[in-house]
């Protein structure tokens, strides 16, 4: 019976490791962007308290005040991306759907995102 028990727990732990995976996406990327202070955290893993901070991973969107994590790439144009994300926003309850548009220039990746045209950060340059 505890043979069984611990078959039955195995299954489920691996189960619930597929889906997880299973529902998270990666962006073709390579290292992290970011402005001066997105970066630093990237290295140091602590925030500056600095309310300009914006960075940009494989797996997420983060500024001062948000985290969007890439949930599914939609669609890969070179070095161009679209990606739906799942947001939350400091002070808010719940998470809200996006899409997210990830352009790269001379200069590194600009953000926007299709709910507010007027969303429009970077470029975030390669983090040294």
């Amino acid at each position: 019976m505890i043979h069984m028990r611990g078959q039955v727990i195995l299954t489920i732990v691996s189960l619930a490791a597929l889906s997880t995976a299973a529902f998270a996406d990666t962006l073709p990327i390579k290292g992290s962007y970011g402005n001066k202070d997105g970066c630093a955290y990237a290295k140091s893993g602590e925030s500056t308290g600095s309310d300009n901070f914006f960075l940009l991973t494989s797996e997420a969107i983060t500024t001062a005040a948000s985290y969007c994590e890439i949930k599914k790439l939609v669609k890969t144009e070179g070095k161009n991306f679209t990606a739906t994300v799942s947001c939350q926003a400091e002070g808010e309850e719940g998470e809200s759907e996006d899409t997210a548009k990830i352009t790269s220039g001379p200069k590194g990746y600009t953000i926007g995102f299709t709910s507010d045209a007027a969303i429009n950060w970077g470029p975030l340059p390669l983090c040294k």
